[in-house]
């Protein structure tokens, strides 16, 4: 139980208003039922979260058990509480707030994920989709953050997870700088613009720091992102995959059940032929290509003209290689750069811009879509 001062809240007892009289326990237990934990996204009554509720006159105390100490979001839960309280009437809600117990947090994981013996295939309701490349400075990661945030703004539970562990870079783009909460050994994935996000940039200690790891080390990362991370069964997964067809991609392939790769390519012949590996890799090893997304297609200038910088035709040569669709072109633009830079996608910061319309228009395509997601078996490395 959290320590709450019940003589001072007492002692103002007769303060509150007529109005407030007629509020209950009951009715206040209700309405935290709608607040839900920023994370976890669920109640924080069914979380076990909510320890203590006194109510007086025009007054409500409540006492609430984080799930860590010095848990970061724990003015924005303390605001929630107060604001759905203060619905009821009462002019003053007090928050007292403790942290769970290492026993309460235990439970807490093994109500959420059930014991390790039952869980089945990751993602096994999801649609994974993989952005890969063949080269990098093509506009990856970039397309990756606005594609997730794209999805979620269509009301879908969207997972975003930044398989670049080298060049990391999406929780600079996407707007995240804060370490995820961990209980019990679960990750929870930290959510921003209603995505969930996981990247190795979180775990480190600034974003100067290079990741410098052999394969084993990385394989067992790559696989704890899947396994060790709460996602709660997401509908569309995200991931930005590393450049290339090397070790990370070839790993990332073997421990997630990927049926779908969407190759990222810019507009001149070298980039469409590098990109073109990257696609092979993917049928290699079973994957999907459902798609190409030609990136800095055009750049349109004060007059209106749109230029094509880097040449035209490569996504859709690419395109008709891999016998897929070209799901869209996106257009170079300020925008565009200067979002990613500080953490706000373009489809939020200039929704009405050709680029974030050429961004929504690619999430359209992939909606409606088939999917077609293939059974792997979720590699082991230990």
């Amino acid at each position: 139980m959290p320590s709450i001062d019940f003589v001072s809240f007492l002692e103002h007892r007769a303060e509150g208003s007529a109005v407030a009289e007629h509020v209950t326990e009951a009715a206040v237990r209700a309405v935290l039922g709608t607040v839900d934990e920023p994370d976890i996204r669920r109640p924080i009554t069914e979380l076990g979260m909510v320890r203590g509720v006194v109510v007086a006159p025009g007054q409500v105390q409540v006492g609430v058990a984080l799930t860590v100490p010095n848990h970061p979001l724990k003015e924005r839960i303390a605001s929630a509480v107060t604001d759905a309280i203060r619905r009821l009437g009462p002019s003053r809600v007090h928050v007292d707030f403790t942290a769970m117990s290492e026993e309460d947090r235990g439970a807490l994981r093994m109500s959420l994920q059930g014991p390790a013996h039952e869980r089945g295939e990751p993602f096994a309701e999801s649609r994974v989709v993989a952005v890969s490349s063949g080269k990098g400075g093509v506009g990856k990661s970039s397309l990756s953050a606005n594609l997730a945030v794209a999805l979620a703004r269509r009301g879908k539970r969207v997972a975003l997870i930044d398989a670049d562990v080298y060049g990391f870079s999406i929780p600079r783009m996407i707007g995240i700088d804060r370490r995820p909460v961990i209980i019990d050994n679960m990750v929870i994935p930290p959510r921003v613009h209603d995505v969930a996000v996981i990247s190795v940039a979180l775990f480190a200690s600034d974003e100067q720091t290079p990741i410098i790891w052999r394969g084993p080390m990385l394989h067992k990362a790559l696989q704890q992102f899947i396994s060790d991370v709460y996602w709660d069964s997401p509908d569309e997964v995200i991931i930005d995959m590393p450049p290339g067809t090397g070790d990370v991609a070839l790993t990332m392939a073997q421990i997630l059940p990927l049926s779908e790769v969407v190759v990222v390519t810019t507009p001149q012949p070298a980039a469409q032929k590098v990109a073109q590996r990257a696609a092979y890799m993917a049928r290699k090893v079973n994957l999907t290509v459902s798609g190409v997304v030609e990136n800095m297609s055009w750049f349109t200038g004060n007059d209106g003209v749109r230029y094509e910088l880097f040449g035209a035709g490569g996504g859709d040569l690419l395109a008709q290689q891999l016998g897929v669709p070209l799901l869209g072109r996106i257009p170079l633009v300020p925008a565009l750069r200067a979002g990613s830079d500080v953490g706000r996608p373009v489809v939020l910061s200039d929704p009405d811009g050709e680029a974030a319309r050429a961004i929504e228009a690619v999430a359209d395509r992939l909606l409606t879509a088939p999917t077609r997601r293939r059974r792997l078996p979720l590699l082991k490395v230990t």
